[in-house]
């Protein structure tokens, strides 16, 4: 530090975030977010449990919506290139305090999906152990797998941004490769009649059952959507992605189109795989272990063992992925704030060291209690991804708001006005989806939407609250990143 003329000391600059990455880091990293193989191991389940055998169309209806949200997302990446993601996006649309809050919903919905995500790789990774003889088939202690995992992953936290994007690509690669042949498989050997028992091809995949309605289909959406949680990651390496503006759209894009496509095929294997019969839907709705009961059917057991090691592991990258997600939000949110010390600083290697380390002891936190509650893997699992959902939503909604402002009502439009419809609808579809996860919920699940409606307040009482915050905010998103 050294004193200019004046004779004041100015603080040295904070340090900043490399930029390194390629438009595949980008993608890899939106993907290893969403963690597709880890994620189609029990979400179709869900879907199944409301729509039968049409279990197809709530993915074919979060595509839809996926697409229409994304819509503003990619346009607005055109424009805005930040680590905060949402954060930045709706700041700069919607104005700082707008944007703080977004933050929060954003690293809130990340840590939350991180546990979700931590808690499953226990369920499947204890599945391959009881599978190879190691602990009792009955097994149903989990809090052990989760924390070995939970410190796995801070310790691949603190590498290179470019090393953790590889390991997520590669992750997912193996895992879609073996789901994608296992589809396939079951595809075929359903289309030419030797199914295991006795099946044959049939189109009652995209069959509703009678009465099933619009708010139903919503509901089994919600899994599909859920499914796609995280496609948005790309935007939080906008201060580490080289030319950002060209290649983080061109990321989001990529992500959707290819993990769409991976959803369709394995939703529709698992439908076919179990039958469309009364029997086959009552089934897959029960499934534990979708990955495993398939492919012990079609293509052995050894080969349902090996497709729970990668759902385990994809489920790892996931948690990889939201760790670093909200470790990103997290530090832009303090650094803007303008908030010293050790939370906003970063390893050699460009890693936010500080917010990975309160990320992953929220984690930590959130997945002891749950367990000292007595809660089960499965409905701990579910408990914090639909948290994780409720919270997306929210900044989603959000995000799509500030595209529509700023591409059709600030100044001269920045799209083609017949677009406008696309985030209107998106829009509509997020705000229905949160509906359906809010109003008419029993059990445990109708106190998440205050969790996040709390969230929600308190960073709204901080961002009002506290002096001079939202102009340090504004200050900070308008200069920071952006680069070409």
């Amino acid at each position: 530090m050294s004193a200019p003329a004046n004779g004041k000391r100015t603080a040295a600059a904070p340090a900043r975030l490399r930029r390194e990455l390629k438009v595949t880091d980008a993608a890899a990293f939106s993907v290893g977010l969403i963690g597709p193989v880890g994620a189609m191991a029990l979400l179709g389940v869900g879907a199944a449990g409301l729509l039968g055998e049409g279990a197809t169309w709530a993915f074919v209806f979060a595509i839809l919506g996926v697409s229409l949200v994304g819509y503003g997302f990619v346009k607005l990446s055109q424009h805005i290139s930040h680590t905060g993601s949402v954060y930045a996006l709706v700041g700069r649309t919607l104005g700082p305090r707008a944007g703080f809050v977004a933050g929060a919903a954003l690293f809130t919905a990340y840590a939350t999906i991180g546990t979700g995500s931590t808690i499953e790789i226990a369920l499947f990774f204890n599945k391959v152990l009881g599978q190879l003889g190691l602990i009792g088939s009955g097994a149903t202690e989990w809090i052990w797998t989760a924390l070995v995992a939970l410190v796995l992953v801070v310790v691949l936290s603190l590498s290179e941004i470019r090393v953790i994007t590889r390991i997520l690509l590669i992750c997912e690669l193996a895992g879609a490769a073996l789901v994608g042949l296992l589809s396939v498989v079951i595809i075929v050997r359903v289309a030419t009649g030797h199914g295991p028992h006795g099946q044959s091809f049939s189109w009652n995949f995209l069959h509703l059952p009678a009465g099933t309605g619009v708010g139903t289909i919503a509901g089994a959406a919600v899994f599909g959507f859920l499914a796609f949680a995280g496609f948005e990651g790309a935007a939080s390496l906008g201060e580490e992605t080289m030319n950002p503006k060209r290649e983080i759209p061109r990321a989001l894009k990529i992500t959707i189109l290819v993990v769409g496509v991976f959803f369709l095929l394995a939703i529709v294997g698992q439908a076919l795989g179990y039958g469309t019969g009364p029997d086959g839907v009552k089934a897959f709705a029960a499934a534990e272990d979708p990955y495993g009961d398939l492919a012990a059917q079609y293509l052995g057991s050894a080969m349902g063992v090996l497709l729970n090691l990668v759902a385990s592991v994809s489920l790892f990258a996931i948690t990889l992925g939201t760790v670093n997600g909200a470790a990103r939000v997290g530090y832009a949110l303090i650094r803007d704030a303008g908030v010293p010390g050790p939370v906003v600083r970063l390893t050699k290697r460009g890693a936010p060291v500080g917010t990975i380390v309160v990320t992953s002891v929220l984690i930590l936190c959130f997945a002891v209690g749950q367990r000292l509650a007595g809660t089960g893997v499965v409905d701990a699992t579910f408990y914090w991804l639909t948290i994780g959902t409720i919270a997306l939503l929210v900044a989603y909604a959000m995000a799509t708001t500030g595209a529509f402002r700023f591409l059709f009502l600030s100044g001269k439009p920045k799209a083609p006005r017949w677009q406008a419809i696309v985030p209107v609808l998106a829009f509509a579809f997020i705000v229905y989806t949160i509906f359906k996860n809010v109003v008419g919920v029993s059990g445990p699940y109708r106190f998440f939407p205050y969790i996040i409606l709390a969230v929600l307040v308190v960073a709204t009482v901080v961002v009002v609250a506290v002096p001079g915050l939202a102009d340090r905010v504004r200050e900070r998103i308008t200069d920071q990143g952006d680069g070409e």
